[in-house]
């Protein structure tokens, strides 16, 4: 099946990959995204001011969803929906709560009150969510039984004790699935969590099947590198390159899920083309835990760089401690598996980072700013 897919913040590190499957795949594709400054600012653009990277075949539409009638008049033909646009970030959203609630929820919330009112084709929705949403990830006890723990409390976190614990017995981190409680310890994962709800929501209201993809830690080629707020594989990079250490919070031990940008794009797509009447969220992940640590070390090692991260012994509010995907719903229901190894995909990274604009390195000023507002402790 092939049709018109409209995707929202599709100039963008996702949306641009996502541009180039579905035009493989055969879609007509159109781009609605606002270049923001913060995602684009540094990024090389063409004379009409979008990213260069950006497939030629879409078309292109540049405006602010939020804006009267720019979501409405880009639905012309439009079979296919995918919300990419947010902003994203857990340290700034702990500051910018208003900019993040209204580009986030209110964003949300126009493109659904659109596609409820207004004659379109729509038959089909795939929007982005957030493992932020889980809060920590999912763990066992000793016993073997499931736990889906509070939060570490201010005490336990200026003690520097780093790991989860309840009633005093240590935990084990194993893989979250989708039926773990939804915990969001940030204001971006809030907004994300009511994104994914709001999208189902409506879309069974609708009766269009609608998947929310809740995204592990996204890396690969056209990352925002001077962007301090999101991507750790990209923030890290823009130190190294300009000969700084990483800045790592807490011990650099806790453990993320890294999943390369084509992973994430084909689960795209996937979704899209398929025929499958439902309305559910499903994990897109490597299923791989990966320490903050390693990942620093393998950077520089990719980049020929002799330089150790800098364990900062400090916790960021709204951080979790460990959280990595259980990706075998996906797989079920979808066939949908990884196919990029963590090795394959930050090799792919560093080459289009060598041939890419040298980031302005922000991490500093990001700390500061986060130290000033009381964010990190």
């Amino acid at each position: 099946m092939t049709g018109h897919v409209l995707i929202t913040g599709g100039a963008g590190f996702i949306g641009s990959h996502l541009t180039d499957m579905m035009l493989e795949r055969g879609f007509e594709v159109t781009v609605l995204d606002c270049l923001s400054p913060q995602v684009h600012g540094d990024a090389e653009m063409d004379v009409d001011g979008w990213p260069v990277y950006l497939n030629p075949g879409a078309h292109r539409i540049r405006g602010d969803i939020l804006d009267d009638g720019v979501f409405e008049g880009a639905l012309s033909g439009v079979t296919h929906l995918c919300h990419l646009a947010a902003s994203v970030g857990v340290g700034q959203s702990m500051t910018n709560i208003v900019d993040y609630t209204r580009n986030n929820v209110m964003g949300a919330a126009v493109v659904l009150e659109t596609l409820s009112r207004v004659p379109h084709t729509v038959q089909r929705i795939a929007v982005a969510s957030s493992m932020s949403s889980y809060g920590e990830g999912e763990y066992r006890r000793i016993d073997g039984s499931a736990v889906a723990p509070p939060t570490r409390g201010h005490d336990q976190l200026a003690r520097r004790d780093w790991e989860l614990e309840l009633e005093g017995e240590s935990l084990a981190p194993v893989p979250t699935s989708e039926d773990k409680p939804l915990q969001p310890t940030s204001i971006y994962a809030i907004n994300k969590r009511d994104h994914e709800e709001m999208f189902l929501s409506v879309g069974r209201a609708l009766g269009i099947p609608t998947i929310a993809l809740r995204l592990f830690n996204v890396y690969g080629s056209r990352q925002a590198l001077s962007n301090p707020y999101t991507g750790v594989a990209a923030i890290f990079i823009s130190r190294l390159i300009n000969d700084q250490p990483p800045l790592v919070f807490e011990d650099g031990e806790q453990r993320r899920d890294f999943v390369h940008v084509h992973d994430v794009a084909n689960a795209f797509a996937t979704v899209l083309e398929s025929d499958l009447r439902i309305w559910d969220a499903f994990n897109v992940g490597s299923g791989q835990a990966v320490s903050v640590n390693e990942m620093a070390f393998t950077l520089a090692h990719l980049l020929h760089k002799n330089i150790a991260p800098r364990i900062l012994e400090q916790y960021r509010v709204g951080d979790i401690r460990h959280c990595f995907a259980d990706i075998g719903k996906i797989e079920r229901v979808f066939g949908i598996r990884p196919e990029r190894s963590f090795e394959d995909g930050m090799a792919e990274l560093i080459d289009w980072v060598r041939v890419a604009r040298k980031p302005t390195d922000r991490s500093e000023a990001c700390l500061q700013e986060l130290s000033v507002s009381k964010l990190v402790v």
